[in-house]
This record gives structure tokens, sequence and C-alpha cells, in this order.
């Protein structure tokens, strides 16, 4: 029997990698051969770089609050002899994780530290970067980022105005750099956000990087701000292409400064990874990740492995830590399998999550071979 075996990480607990190797290790005597994707969120550009045999650099650039921190991204190189590719995390240098949680501070974060990573691969040589843009703290629309590469901004009386994006709301002009010769980005994304509006970077996900209730028209008037002077001073306006509002409106700090291509975190995993192919060849896919819900639905990878699997004519079985609204999830697989299942409970299954995961595949292996017949 030949099985793929393609799962996202389950958060917390196990990478994809992690999660597909303990899946695997259940069904030996099988063809087993285990693809771990993802779709734009943390851990893409870890998944991609694994395929691709990157190696990691790392460079010190600023944090969200201007701190210096230690930063990765990885190095692809080109065996045919070109510059390869940079693949980088903007949670590297921009992430929610680097700050305490009293220290998120959505008004004054900037991605600026992101925008030194950009950099940092220019200078290597390389002749495409792919940049994850999941998991920011920063609100900022890119403006940081556009300051490590160059950018300058200018109040009413023509004074450069550092503290971005803080003042942001006082600039009137900006001075970009038309020297960088920055290689072709592309965007990995895991959300359809526009820039602005009850769906738009504020709205939607503001919150979670500390912007307090009652802050929210503040935060969104600024946002409006930097779009309109964009506009104004490029003369482009990505702010309603699906996506620009990702990271805080990174997405649309990337088109509008680097011309960068946003593109669905799962269909650049796929494309890069061979999974088509692949699960062309399969008598099974495997799928899964750490909780199935209804927003597993929109965008995320195991429905994306499903959807592939399906037009492929193949069974699809998504294994999951827990499992939300059951009923509006279950009919884009053919079985979706929680390890807290009644017998299991999720404390205990935390506590070992490989082993867990490896068990509750084992007790349904029997299943998995007659379906795949």
């Amino acid at each position: 029997m030949r099985i793929v075996i393609a799962p996202d990480k389950f958060k917390g607990t196990l990478s994809a990698k992690e999660a597909g190797e303990a899946m695997a290790a259940a069904l030996k005597g099988h063809d087993v051969k285990v693809l771990p994707v993802a779709d734009g969120g943390e851990g893409t550009v870890q998944v991609i770089a694994e395929a691709m045999g990157a190696r990691p650099v790392a460079i010190e650039v600023c944090d969200p609050l201007g701190r210096p921190v230690q930063a990765e991204f990885a190095l692809a190189v080109d065996v045919a002899g070109g510059g390869g590719s940079a693949l980088m995390e903007m949670s590297s240098a921009s992430g929610l994780g680097l700050l305490k949680e009293e220290e998120r501070d959505p008004w004054s974060a900037s991605s600026r530290g992101s925008g030194e990573l950009l950099i940092a691969a220019r200078d290597a040589g390389v002749d495409s970067i792919i940049i994850g843009i999941g998991g920011s703290a920063t609100n900022d629309g890119g403006s940081g980022l556009s300051q490590a590469l160059g950018a300058c901004y200018l109040d009413a009386r023509g004074v450069e105005i550092d503290e971005v994006p803080a003042r942001l709301l006082e600039a009137t002009q900006i001075f970009q750099d038309l020297s960088l010769d920055l290689p072709s980005i592309t965007v990995a994304c895991d959300v359809n956000n526009p820039l602005l509006g009850a769906d738009g970077a504020t709205r939607i996900y503001g919150a979670q990087k500390g912007v307090v209730p009652g802050e929210g028209d503040r935060h969104e008037l600024r946002m409006e701000h930097f779009a309109d002077l964009v506009a104004d001073e490029l003369g482009v306006d990505y702010r309603d292409v699906p996506g620009a509002g990702a990271a805080g409106g990174l997405g649309f700090g990337l088109m509008s400064f680097c011309g960068a291509q946003l593109r669905p975190g799962f269909e650049l995993v796929a494309e890069i990874i061979g999974l088509k192919e692949v699960i062309e060849d399969a008598d099974l896919v495997i799928t899964g990740e750490g909780c199935i819900d209804a927003q597993s639905l929109m965008g995320k990878a195991p429905a994306g492995v499903a959807a592939m699997a399906r037009a492929a004519g193949k069974r699809v079985v998504a294994f999951c830590g827990r499992l939300n609204d059951a009923g509006s999830i279950t009919e884009s697989f053919d079985a979706v399998l929680p390890v807290a299942d009644g017998q299991t409970t999720v404390e205990m299954a935390m506590k070992d999550p490989a082993g867990t995961l490896k068990n509750k595949v084992a007790r349904c292996r029997l299943m998995l071979e007659e379906w795949s017949q």
C-alpha cells in the first residue's frame, strides 16, 4: 500500500515533520512517504527549507521594539550555478513570540527587522526570496520594513521622521531608495484579509497584538493614512488586494515597496514539494493538524491536501488533536480522527504528543488498510 502522509504542524506540540514521522511509525510495512506541508503561517519556511536542503544563516536585526535579536534565514543554493533562493519567516525578526505579553505595543512595534532580513538575503546574492509572514507582533503596514529598505518619511515641514510607525500619522512625504536592486520576492500568506475595514488587519488581528478596546479606530486611521500616503507618493494602491492585511499589513508593505507577489502558502508549498504528483501515485492520503475546525476549511493546509486528494480520486483521512464543529468539516474528508477521543484526553495527549498520535494511527491501521484497497 502506497500512503502519502502530508500533515501540518500540531501547534504547540509537534512540527509537521515530527507529526508525519509519528504517523509513519505506526504504518511500518507499507510504502509510506512523509511530505510535511504548511499554509503560510509560522513554520511554512521551515517546511520549504527542509524540502530544498537549505542551510541556516544567522544575523542580528532589530526586534519589534528596536532591540537587537538573532534572526535566521535559510539559503538554498542553485546547483545549476545561479544565485539560489533565500527563505525566511518574518516572525524570526518581527514576531509576537519575541515579546512578553506585557511588552506588546502595536502602536510602536516595527517590522524594520524583517526589512533587515531582506537586505541580508539580497547581499548573499540570491535570485529569489520566499518570505512567510505569519505570527507578527506588528500593525504598521510594513512601514518599518520600508525604512530598512531606505524609505525616508518626512513631515509637513520636510523634517525626517525616525519614529515609524509611532509618528506615521505626521508623515506627508516618502522618499524611496531606487537603487535597492532586490531579487524577486514571493510572500507565503495564509490569510486573504484586505488592509482596511471590518475584515482588515486591525479589526481582525489587532487584539492579539495588543490593540486594546477603544483604540481600534486610532490604529485604523493610521493604516488608512499610510495607504493614502503610499498611493500618493509611490503611485500604487494594494489596500484591497487579498492578503494585504496579513501580518499587520506587511503584505501591503511588501507589495508596495518590493513589488512582491503574494501567494497562498499551501499552494506554494505544494508546488515546491511536488505534492500533486505524489498524491496521484498513492493509494491513500493522510493529513492532519493540531485542531481541525471550521477555520481549517479556509485555506489551511489539511483542507488543501484533502482537495488535492479528492481531485485525484483518492481517499483522504485527517488526524488531529481536537475536532470541533464536526458536521461542517467531515464532508471534506473521508474521516477526521481526533486523538482526544474519549479514551485519551487532551491533557494525556499533551504529555506525549508523538507517542499518542502514533498510537491513535496504530489503532486505526486496519481501517486505513481497508480504505486503501
